[in-house]
């Protein structure tokens, strides 16, 4: 199985202290052996697994989206979307889910 990480949740992770990215490494590793671990999404997140973990008492919501599950383990890909604190976790993850769409579809809006 392979990953796949998004900038948002490289971006955090690149920050984030030592300790607390051997954390998400390790949470990281978890979701990888049993996708199915997070909460799924509905809504404006349909297709969205959110798993909550916890480092120093606070919690990080990751998102990521699981494989269908018909594919061979050998071409499953998991892509991390984001990981964060909890405060306005959602609606940055909703906001970043449509610029990604709008930028597969080709049609970016112009402001």
């Amino acid at each position: 199985m392979r990953t796949s990480f998004k900038h948002p949740f490289a971006q955090y992770v690149n920050k984030a202290n030592r300790p607390l990215q051997l954390a998400i490494e390790d949470k990281v590793e978890m979701i990888c052996e049993t996708p199915e671990i997070g909460e799924l999404k509905a809504g404006g997140l349909a297709d969205v697994r959110a798993y909550k973990s916890r480092f120093n008492q606070q919690e990080y919501p990751i998102a990521y989206r699981s494989p269908a599950r018909n594919i061979p383990i050998e071409f499953m890909i998991i892509d991390f979307y984001q990981i964060g604190t909890y405060e306005n976790f959602y609606d940055k993850l909703k906001q970043y889910l449509r610029h990604d769409k709008n930028l597969r579809d080709g049609s970016r809006s112009r402001i």
